[in-house]
Parts: structure tokens; sequence; C-alpha cells
């Protein structure tokens, strides 16, 4: 456990170091299409320095505002605030998690926040009214599980970086296309080199941000799903969950590409797939459920 949470803090840093460098030169690129000279590296990096350190820090508000959560209540969520009380007993967690609810039918759950200290654990209201105690507490295990591994800040700024990487492409294209590059008379063999690795970043990095973002998913669900069962010793509990969540057929209005692999299972229904055995790809957010439920039948 300890090893996997260490390599994990690694990986987040190199993460956000790959980040920092690409949008740096995507901004610095724009800059210099928009012919801002030599202030252009400048704010390059003010920006990129300033997006990574409002990745960190508040990656876990900017997901709960995407997903429209409100704070869970012992009035209204009983049975959840007791399931994470009596689970916090062998989690050994420094800080209880604060629980978020999201209106929605589709059965679904999800952990951010930047380390088990700032964590929050986000239930639908359709996992609440559709699960059993016992498939309840394998979901929320399974979240617990994700924050003692720090999976929680490498998806948390992950998620963030991409859906910004994204939106910046999207939104430089829309300038570029409009005639914001101009001429550019002055610059120098090492701007041009800068400036072409920028424009190839803008039109690549979308893809392999989103491809990176669901590669780390898939690995960690796995991971997710066994330590649960060692805080629960009851793999029947998860075995069931999952099988009612890849089975419900509402889709979760507030999901959106960018957060869709910090879910327990992709929140995403894809018409023709009931009842077929589904397999991984590249492009899944998550390793299919039903490879995941053999894996949990196979620690018995």
């Amino acid at each position: 456990m300890f090893q996997n949470s260490k390599k994990n803090k690694i990986e987040s840093g190199v993460i956000i170091t790959i980040f920092l460098i690409v949008i740096t030169l995507i901004v610095y690129y724009v800059c210099h299409a928009l012919r801002l000279g030599n202030l252009s590296i400048i704010i390059a990096l003010l920006f990129s320095i300033g997006t990574a350190w409002g990745s960190y820090y508040y990656s876990d508000k900017i997901v709960l505002a995407a997903n429209r959560a409100r704070p869970a209540t012992k009035e209204e969520d009983q049975k959840l605030v007791n399931i994470l009380d009596a689970l916090m007993v062998t989690a050994n967690l420094p800080k209880k998690p604060d629980l978020y609810v999201v209106e929605d039918a589709q059965p679904n759950a999800f952990a951010t926040g930047r380390n088990p200290e700032h964590a929050v654990i986000c239930v639908t209201t359709g996992l609440l009214e559709k699960l059993d105690y016992y498939e309840l507490e394998g979901v929320i295990a399974h979240e617990i599980s994700h924050i003692k591994n720090y999976d929680i800040l490498l998806s948390a700024v992950v998620s963030v970086f991409v859906g910004f990487i994204v939106m910046l492409s999207d939104t430089v294209s829309r300038i570029l296309f409009w005639g914001g590059m101009g001429d550019r008379d002055n610059d120098s063999k090492g701007n041009g080199i800068l400036m072409i690795i920028g424009l190839i970043l803008l039109i690549l990095s979308p893809i392999f941000g989103s491809l990176m973002q669901l590669a780390l998913s898939r690995k960690r669900e796995f991971l997710a799903d066994s330590t649960a069962v060692e805080l629960t010793r009851n793999p029947d509990g998860l075995i069931s969950a999952l099988s009612k969540l890849e089975n419900d057929p509402n889709e979760l209005e507030v999901a959106n590409s960018a957060t869709a692999n910090m879910y327990i299972v992709n929140p995403f229904k894809k018409e023709g797939e009931k009842g077929k055995k589904k397999t991984s790809s590249i492009w899944s957010t998550h390793p299919s459920t039903a490879d995941r439920i053999d894996a949990l039948r196979n620690i018995r």
C-alpha cells in the first residue's frame, strides 16, 4: 500500500511537470501568434504556473462544481454517513472525507481531493436509493481506497489539466481560424522552433492527454477494488454493486468527458451494449466491469 501511494505521488509530480511544459509552449505559441513579442515567454510561464497551482489546490472544488454536488447531511443521508463512520475504523485515514451528493438517478460515485487530509467522497442519489447496505459499503470502501492510494490527486489534477488543455486548444483554434495569426517578420530561428513545437502540441495534446488520463484510470480501478475488499472483508458486496451499476440504464446528466474517469464505473451508457460482455480498449475510461468482477471473485 505504501509503495503504491509513493508511486502515485511521483507520477503526479511527473504529470504536473509534463502539463506545465505543454501549457507553457501552447500559450507561448498563442502569444507569438498574437504578436506580443518578448512578453510571450513571461506570460506563458506565469499562465502555466498559475494553472498548476490552481489545479492542485482547487481541483476538488472544480470537480464538485462541474458535477453540481451538494454536501451530504445526517438528516437526508444517514445510511451513507453511518457506513463511512464504520469504515473509518479500519481505513486508517488521518481525517474523515467530506461527503457530497449529486442529484441524479444513475447509481455512481467518485472521490477527489489533493490528499487524504483534503479528501471528498461524492455519490449520486441513485446509488443511495438502489444499493443495499453491503453494496453501498463496497462502493464507499472503493472510494476510500482511491484516497489511501493517492489516486485522487492524480485523477483530479489530470482531469482538470486535460479539460483545460482541450478548452484552450479549441479556443486558440477558433482565434487562429479567424485570422489571429498575423505576420511575424522578425521571429528568430529559436522562436520559430518553439512556435512549431507549440503548434504541434496544440493539435496533439488533447489526444495524448486524454489517452494518459484513461490509461491511469483503468490501471487504478483494479487496485482500488482489491483494497476495498481488504477493508470490508466482503467481496460479494462490491461484486453485486458493480453488477447493478453496470446494468443500470440511466444516463448521468452531469457527466462530462473530463471527469468520467473519476467515477467508479463509466457514467456514459452506450446503446446496444446491454447484456454483452464489454472489453477494454485504449479509449476506455475503465477496465471492463466483467474483468473487475472476475478479479474480485479470484480474491475469495
